[in-house]
């Protein structure tokens, strides 16, 4: 039951976090495969994003690839954040005192982050794909003509094999491993340390959602150049997966934040690009995913249900 709930936390936080994951997935497509001289920034942040999507593509285009979208927050949320509830309630995210204990909970919530990577990969791609299609006048990026999420797994099982739904998913893997340490670790430490002091002590609520909201500013801060490089992964495909890994890993570490500030931000292999995109994205949809997936475990825990686990469902 825990993964099913997790993963129905992630699915329905989607709704409210899609659009923005559009645009996050346009500005870091934003340059792909191309020299920073050779192209012209469609994009030129958030709210011009936003602004030039609903003109061009209409309103809907910001709900592009909505299904996968919550196939994937279903999949990844429900493995990810089941694994790691089954590690806190066994014990093994935590010191002999009973407070949790940083290297055992990082390690275990990156091991949730891989798995889920693993099995959420097939629809990442094509969430990716069908979000990045565009107008001609604004596209960036390779462009996949999906009629849906089924024609996209048809076109890509007939011209890529089932390589094709795993395109890109070392990067996945380790930007997942990061991201689960980064978010899931901080937000029980981060819940754990506002309990100690007093803080919501009388709203669980608000416990879950202040917790949730400052890990997902962290999450967002920590896995931002992997995700650009995961991103444009997804959209190539899996013709040259160690050249383009590298070439993406390369331009990461090579691109220094001071260059966003005297470059333009977002531009192919930039280290922060599609950054605050990330925040609008992750920052909500953490605080809606954890909030649920805490307030449910919460009331679960404090009912007393010897029979079926069905039955501690409260709402």
């Amino acid at each position: 039951m825990d993964f099913v709930i997790g993963g129905l936390a992630g699915a329905g936080a989607t709704i409210f976090t899609n659009p923005m994951d559009v645009v996050k997935t346009r500005m870091q497509l934003q340059g792909e495969l191309r020299a920073r001289h050779e192209h012209t920034a469609r994009y030129r942040g958030i709210l011009h994003a936003t602004y030039v999507i609903a003109k061009t593509d209409g309103m809907m285009a910001l709900q592009k690839g909505l299904a996968p979208a919550m196939l994937l927050g279903f999949t990844m949320n429900s493995i990810r954040l089941g694994m790691y509830h089954i590690g806190e309630v066994q014990g093994w995210t935590k010191n002999k005192d009973g407070y949790i204990d940083l290297k055992k909970a990082m390690l275990w919530a990156s091991l949730s982050g891989i798995m889920s990577g693993v099995f959420g990969n097939p629809a990442s791609v094509i969430k990716t794909r069908i979000q990045a299609a565009a107008h001609p006048s604004i596209a960036v990026g390779r462009q996949h003509k999906y009629k849906g999420t089924v024609d996209g797994c048809v076109q890509i099982y007939k011209t890529e094999g089932i390589r094709g739904f795993f395109a890109g998913v070392n990067a996945t893997c380790s930007r997942l491993a990061v991201g689960s340490a980064a978010q899931l670790t901080s937000f029980s430490a981060t819940k754990e340390a506002l309990k100690t002091r007093g803080v919501f002590e009388y709203s669980p609520f608000g416990l879950a959602f202040a917790a949730s909201a400052i890990s997902g500013v962290v999450v967002a801060l920590a896995i931002c150049p992997s995700d650009v490089i995961a991103v444009r992964l997804y959209n190539q495909g899996n013709n040259f997966p160690i050249v383009s890994l590298g070439c993406g890993v390369l331009c990461v570490l090579l691109e220094t934040p001071l260059d966003v500030v005297n470059t333009r931000l977002y531009n192919q292999g930039n280290v922060d690009s599609g950054a605050c995109g990330r925040l609008p994205v992750k920052g909500p949809h953490t605080r809606v995913c954890g909030t649920v997936s805490s307030r449910y475990t919460e009331q679960r825990d404090s009912t007393v249900c010897t029979k079926d686990l069905d039955l501690c469902i409260l709402g």
